[in-house]
């Protein structure tokens, strides 16, 4: 079993206010949990640039160009109320959008079976014409539509178990029934989407949680809506918005998960990508934002994806 780990000195660079919980300081904690030995086995690759032109996969070109324009000179921009740009924002975007496309060529090449992407920013919230929630561009979506452009999948599955509900991966995928995207979240919880009854072309299955819910109520909505929706459509890959904000640590939100509990839904997305996409499984980074709750979930991650 070959897992592969992107990451890049260039996602430190990606500058937010101070203060602000999406830091440097995350991909450091990352960095030096995958230091223990345990790890020594991982396949760690740099982050290769990506190509601008693959930003059109998921947004329209004057929305790119806009981003491109916002970034400064110097010191720290905003383009929305909590989203920052810096003067390494525009590479440090392109990077994690490369690495999720590199990823994606991995597993269908079989340079790897399953790959991890230590990236920021983040994308998850990034709609087609709109930045916001700390997310430029939606690097999921467009690792999906490369995945449909360069090696034919038909069908491609999304699985966000970000504590904040992925609205701009939904918006992104709205009307489109090749790619599945299945969400649970937080609700209420910002950005307010990600009722049950949004379904878009009925693609789209939300799996809402209540504040104060736990490893129980997590692992029986998993199971009954997103593994379900899974063995139903089928996917040729799995891609993992990968958020451990859902960590009882997490200063952001209300639900009560812990490392375990990414570890178990973990195997259980590798056994359905074994079922369904020849063990196809991307994993792009999104949120959590307690430092220690966040390594802890990677590392379990990440070790569940070494063990097959």
């Amino acid at each position: 079993m070959v897992t592969r780990v992107y990451s890049n000195p260039i996602f430190l660079e990606h500058l937010t206010p101070s203060g602000h919980p999406e830091r440097p300081d995350r991909l450091r904690a990352i960095a030096k949990v995958l230091e223990h030995d345990v790890f020594d086995d991982l396949d760690r690759v740099e982050a290769p640039e990506g190509d601008a032109e693959t930003i059109l996969y998921a947004h329209p070109e004057d929305y790119r160009d806009a981003i491109m324009a916002a970034i400064p000179e110097q010191g720290i921009a905003r383009v929305d109320a909590d989203t920052s740009v810096s003067p390494k924002s525009w590479q440090a975007a392109l990077a994690a959008i490369g690495a999720a496309n590199a990823a994606v060529d991995d597993v269908f090449s079989g340079a790897a079976d399953n790959v991890f992407v230590a990236a920021r920013p983040p994308g998850h919230h990034a709609e087609k014409h709109r930045a916001m929630g700390f997310c430029l561009f939606n690097n999921a979506a467009i690792a999906a539509r490369h995945a449909q452009k360069a090696h034919g999948a038909e069908r491609v599955a999304i699985v966000d178990w970000d504590v904040h509900h992925g609205n701009g991966t939904q918006d992104v995928f709205w009307d489109d029934p090749s790619v599945l995207y299945c969400s649970t979240h937080q609700m209420p919880l910002y950005p307010g989407t990600g009722a049950r009854d949004e379904t878009g072309a009925g693609n789209i299955v939300n799996a809402p949680l209540s504040p104060g819910d736990g490893a129980d109520v997590f692992r029986e909505a998993f199971s009954s809506r997103v593994l379900a929706a899974i063995d139903s459509f089928q996917p040729d890959l799995i891609i993992v918005s990968a958020g451990f904000d859902a960590h009882h640590r997490d200063p952001l939100a209300e639900i009560n998960l812990s490392e375990e509990d990414f570890d178990w839904a973990t195997g259980q997305l590798m056994d359905h990508a074994g079922r369904h996409a020849g063990n196809r499984l991307v994993s792009l980074l999104e949120g959590g934002y307690d430092l220690e709750g966040l390594a802890l979930s990677v590392a379990a991650h990440v070790g569940r994806l070494m063990r097959g």
